[in-house]
């Protein structure tokens, strides 16, 4: 047999060693996290569950779930040996920042928008945003032209209103040209 040959199966041993040898690195940590953990610190179950260490025996951890509650597990389940910021962080909710005070968002968002700004904004008029078509805005100007033009002076105000009464029913009805 040549080398050629035998190479494919020396790089195929090569790499399964580096795999096992980087896992049992992982374990031996796994296995040292444990081992170091003590009554009182917070740990995560491989379950996710967060509780505190009550008793550590060789095997067997009891964990304090709550009050009232205590729970015996493996030593291998527990995942994570946790440190008191961050089990406090997770549990409790506590954060543990140098940030003031004053930097702190509110719950509601109405104490951002009372201004003596907004006061004075309420009293104008409202701004009217919708848009209307240059074609229909040319007809209306037309035809309120012609509206104008059209009646004489001394006519009273009932051909004014019949006037604008048509031209409403032009509008919603599309008028003669949609027909």
């Amino acid at each position: 047999m040549s080398l050629l040959t035998l190479l494919p199966f020396i790089v195929l041993i090569g790499a399964m060693f580096l795999m096992t040898r980087s896992a049992k690195k992982k374990q031996q940590q796994a296995i040292d996290m444990r081992n170091q953990m003590q009554p009182g610190s917070g740990v995560r179950t491989i379950g996710g569950m967060y509780a505190t260490v009550k008793e550590v025996s060789e095997d067997t951890v009891l964990l304090d779930a709550g009050p009232g509650v205590e729970l015996l597990f493996a030593k291998n389940s527990i995942g994570a040996v946790l440190t008191d910021d961050e089990y406090n962080r997770i549990v409790h909710g506590i954060e543990h920042d140098l940030k003031s005070d004053a930097d702190v968002v509110p719950d509601d968002a109405s104490s951002l928008t009372e201004t003596d700004d907004s006061a004075a904004a309420s009293d104008e008029a409202p701004v009217d945003f919708g848009k209307k078509d240059t074609a229909d805005a040319a007809d209306t100007a037309e035809a309120s032209a012609d509206t104008v033009d059209a009646e004489p002076a001394d006519a009273g105000t009932d051909a004014a209103d019949k006037t604008k009464t048509d031209e409403q029913a032009k509008k919603s009805d599309g008028g003669s040209e949609a027909k």
